[in-house]
């Protein structure tokens, strides 16, 4: 299967790749096939951001490689930070959590800001959980006296 295949090259040019240090063309590359995958899923809205890629060059790091995501997705702003230490890693680790984030924002926008039905006595429909009176009114084996 190729990138056209997948629909990737469209999101993959609307979302631009930085790098800083010593990073290597065949890792940008697994990066970018990587946050392709995630962003060309079917349903997203429109996609575009900046994806930056940085190697320490310091020996006495522990986590050298990171990575910032800052993508658009619709009118959803999504911001994901990794730290690993070797480039696969962080690619996986960046894809999993670019992921995670762009699922959660997708969603939320569908149940966002969602109000319940009208309870059955401003006009909603009975029997709905709001469990205050039954579906046909209280009864009069209940003991209610009519009102005089």
């Amino acid at each position: 299967m190729t990138d056209t295949d997948l629909g990737t090259q469209d999101v993959l040019a609307a979302v631009r790749f930085r790098t800083d240090g010593d990073v290597d063309d065949e890792t940008l590359t697994h990066l970018r096939a990587k946050t392709g995958a995630v962003l060309a899923r079917p349903g997203l809205p429109a996609v575009s951001g900046r994806v930056t890629i940085v190697r320490d060059t310091a020996h006495h790091v522990a986590l050298p490689w990171a990575a910032l995501a800052s993508v658009q997705v619709g009118d959803q702003h999504v911001v994901v930070h990794a730290r690993e230490a070797d480039a696969l890693a962080l690619a996986d680790r960046l894809e999993d959590r670019l992921r995670a984030q762009v699922e959660r924002s997708a969603h939320r926008a569908e149940s966002a800001r969602r109000t319940a039905g009208p309870p059955p006595w401003r006009g909603g429909a009975a029997g709905e959980g709001h469990g205050l009176l039954p579906a046909d009114g209280p009864s009069s084996a209940e003991g209610s006296s009519p009102a005089a």
